[in-house]
């Protein structure tokens, strides 16, 4: 049974900062590609960042420079690093993993909740 585990959500000052983590079970994490989407109210699922099994990084434009995604395959962990947070990066934050071959991400956490005061 695959789980993806999120935590650290919480509330922020506009400026402040948040360090998000996704605990995986049940799938060869060193080979997933991991990442984490974001949904803001009223708007679709996005991408924030991702990571490949072989290091590879890709993320918005919108946090460039100041989200970092990082993953530990010893302990099957992802996380985001988020700084100089804004109000708009409001949302609710999903972890999700994708299989080698896969053209899509299978596996999805419950996702945690991120709320930038300004």
């Amino acid at each position: 049974q695959v789980q993806l585990v999120e935590s650290g959500g919480g509330l922020v000052q506009a400026g402040g900062s948040l360090r998000l983590s996704c605990a995986a079970s049940g799938i060869i994490f060193s080979s997933n590609t991991m990442a984490w989407f974001r949904q803001a109210p009223g708007k679709q699922r996005e991408l924030v960042a991702s990571l490949t099994s072989g290091g590879s990084t890709n993320s918005a434009d919108s946090v460039k420079g100041r989200f970092t995604i990082s993953r530990d395959n010893a302990k099957n962990t992802v996380d985001l690093q988020m700084d100089s947070l804004k109000p708009e990066d409001t949302g609710v934050y999903y972890c999700a993993a994708r299989a080698r071959l896969a053209t899509r991400y299978d596996y999805w956490g419950q996702g945690t909740q991120v709320i930038v005061s300004s």
